[in-house]
């Protein structure tokens, strides 16, 4: 389905109000719910789901430091919106169709509050998962200022979960971001950047089967999901009135599968200040910016001398990333800023020139090294299957870092699709990717390096939480684990993947 560009104004999801505040803490409640919502006006209004009657949810806005309570209410309906494929793990038979679980993507929070995939509740927390511990997440918000996002994280559901609408901004905010002078108000503005498909009548689009069915089965899990439509907080390629000023953005991809690389038409430099975890040393100035699924990054766009321009934001990843498709007209389209309001005061923000010091982690001081593969399998009816270190979900436990130390991991990507890989609880550097002779080490299980080390790319050399493991490279990550112990998990965050096997536990011992 072909819809028209640029029909719409881009939605700005509302900041969320806290039911209580006070000096020892802040509490909200966030209920799930089904609706309907204009997505284009050309479609008629789609069911999807959303946190407090939106989607995407409303953004809510933290300080570091502040301790933040919130009870996430499921009053979804019983049945599913999109196809449910009961031979996926933790998507059985035996389990409700409708669960939830909220992960805040990012969020340095104790395991009981992570939003374990296990841990998921039913309406009015009916039926719970056998990890769910408590009914009220607590957040200590023990980051420097940030772009986090919340969304679904139920074992077995998530692609559909997240598909369905349930995904929102978290924003956590400090002194240091309030010094800086950077565009804010009605300045600053997030992007969350999805595809979609959509059936003639307006409602959703998940396929049912894979490209070659499986005899007998009713539904079953993709390889990846691409849509065939470019979203921007819930619309069908949106516009945005800007004055001629500096804008900020928090750019977010949030979709299942697709990569999206952003540039502007008019051949611009966008200004990249921060990447997932926080600022940046110093902002760089790019011409694209690519993003994999679950990345965020922030930049400020100048639209200064621009008046009654109209400037398109494109994308050009191919899909699966890096070997797959180019995009066609409609999925190289994203939004469009369209500069004709006028200047209601001197802008005065800045771009600046320093922002936060970046430490290096010192490889000498790792503690343990892992090597750890991304393996790319079949199972019983045929289909692909993704694992980490060839492990699924529920083998045994093995990563379990002690508190406080410092580890490397080595990513060996054996698959021909780059992943995008996220490690709950704690933040990474990237250190260098390398190629390697896949061959050698499938007979050796000994790395053949093929060239030379190569750094992370200048839009990556911050703190990360989400990084992209090429095919046929080593990836190498260094990070500190803590301040908690418990629970977690590591997993590909393109959601097909995920939710069929491409995830693991993992526990930060004493």
């Amino acid at each position: 389905m072909i819809l028209s560009k640029f029909l719409d104004e881009l939605p700005i999801p509302p900041v969320l109000k806290p039911l209580q505040k006070n000096e020892s803490y802040t509490y909200y409640e966030v209920n799930m719910t089904e609706i309907k919502q204009s997505l284009h006006s050309e479609l008629s209004e789609t069911t999807v789901w959303g946190y407090e009657g939106c989607y995407p949810g409303p953004t809510i806005e933290v300080a570091s430091g502040e301790i933040v309570f919130i009870k996430w209410m499921n009053n979804l309906p019983d049945r599913h919106l999109l196809p449910i494929d009961h031979t996926v793990h933790g998507a059985h038979m035996d389990v409700p169709e409708v669960r939830t679980v909220v992960h805040v993507h990012g969020a340095c929070v104790e395991w009981e509050s992570d939003g374990y995939p296990e841990a998921w509740f039913t309406k009015g927390f009916k039926q719970v998962g056998r990890y769910f511990r408590k009914q009220i997440y607590r957040y200590d918000n023990c980051n420097h200022a940030c772009t986090l996002w919340y969304h679904d994280h139920a074992l077995g559901i998530t692609r559909l979960n997240i598909y369905a609408g349930l995904a929102g901004f978290y924003l956590i905010r400090d002194q240091r971001e309030r010094s800086l002078n950077l565009p804010s108000g009605k300045y600053e503005v997030p992007l969350l950047i999805q595809d979609k498909t959509f059936n003639n009548d307006g409602s959703l689009y998940y396929p049912k089967q894979r490209p070659k069915p499986v005899s007998g089965l009713e539904t079953s899990i993709v390889p990846e999901f691409v849509g065939e439509t470019i979203l921007v907080n819930g619309k069908v390629y949106p516009y945005l009135k800007v004055e001629p000023r500096k804008y900020r953005f928090r750019l977010l991809n949030a979709s299942n599968t697709r990569f999206f690389r952003i540039k502007l038409d008019s051949g611009q430099l966008m200004y990249q200040i921060s990447t997932d975890k926080g600022f940046m040393q110093h902002p760089i100035g790019i011409r694209q910016i690519l993003l994999a699924p679950a990345e965020r990054a922030d930049v400020i766009i100048d639209f200064s001398n621009l008046e009654g321009e109209n400037i398109t934001m494109t994308n050009d990843a191919p899909t699966p990333f890096p070997s797959g498709s180019p995009p066609n007209d409609n999925t190289g389209t994203v939004m469009q800023f369209r500069v004709i309001l006028s200047l209601s005061s001197v802008d005065t923000s800045a771009i600046p020139a320093y922002m936060f010091p970046f430490h290096k982690l010192n490889e000498r001081l790792a503690l343990k090294v892992r090597y750890l593969t991304l393996n790319e399998t079949r199972d019983k009816f045929g289909r692909e299957l993704m694992l980490l270190d060839n492990k699924q979900w529920d083998a045994p436990i093995s990563e379990n870092p002690k508190l406080g130390s410092t580890e490397i991991w080595y990513l060996i990507n054996l698959t021909k699709d780059s992943h995008p890989i996220h490690l709950h609880l704690i933040e990474f550097q990237i250190l260098d990717r390398r190629d390697f002779d896949i061959e050698r080490y499938t007979k050796e299980k000994m790395l053949h390096y093929t060239g030379a080390a190569v750094p992370p790319e200048p839009q990556e050399r911050g703190w990360k939480d989400t990084v992209r493991a090429n095919p046929k490279q080593v990836t190498r990550i260094i990070m500190r684990f803590g301040p908690y112990t418990g629970l977690y998990v590591w997993h590909c965050h393109m959601l097909e993947h995920e939710d069929y096997e491409m995830m693991r536990p993992y526990v930060v011992i004493r």
